[in-house]
């Protein structure tokens, strides 16, 4: 079984890409990051950037871990994806990983993408509001992530481009 991780910043199409992925690849299975609770989450990018960004500190990724191992060991798929923000950055799951890929999205793309998907009910005070945050203190997080998860993956892919796009190039480097 291989195990692929797909990286980028929060709306940077993760979910989407391996969502598709599942659907291209036969015999696949997925775990997806955003479904669980991991203790020591960081609260406060913002200070923890300014700290050091020590992604080993933070994230007690054990649950991930549990669930990589029990799929293994059921070998029911030839290949797990992990919708999984760090690539090779955190030290409990980077062991499993055969390849990484971190799909570069625009920072303006991304914000604009989570706006569309978070916000579609929202006010234009609360729009107004949450960019704001996202200027003072959000935004330094996705610049880290583009400075350490992004040179640490195998391959680096465009997320300008359509999900079949993407989707295609990994399965043609997988």
């Amino acid at each position: 079984m291989k195990i692929i991780a797909v990286a980028a910043v929060t709306a940077g199409g993760k979910t989407t890409v391996v969502n598709e992925l599942k659907k291209q690849l036969q015999n696949s299975q997925s775990l997806h990051f955003d479904d669980y609770t991991f203790e020591g989450e960081v609260d406060n990018f913002y200070e923890w950037v300014h700290d050091g960004a020590n992604y080993y500190s933070a994230w007690n990724l054990k649950p991930l871990e549990e669930d990589i191992l029990k799929i293994k060991a059921a070998g029911i798929c030839d290949y797990l994806i992990l919708d999984y923000p760090f690539a090779y950055c955190h030290d409990t799951i980077k062991p499993y990983i055969d390849t990484a890929f971190f799909i570069d999205t625009p920072l303006d793309i991304s914000l604009a993408r989570r706006i569309l998907r978070d916000m579609s009910d929202a006010t234009a005070d609360d729009i107004r509001n949450a960019l704001e945050i996202y200027l003072k203190y959000a935004r330094i997080s996705y610049i880290q992530m583009q400075k350490d998860i992004l040179p640490s993956s195998d391959y680096v892919i465009d997320g300008t481009h359509s999900v079949d796009e993407i989707a295609n190039e990994i399965i043609a480097k997988i």
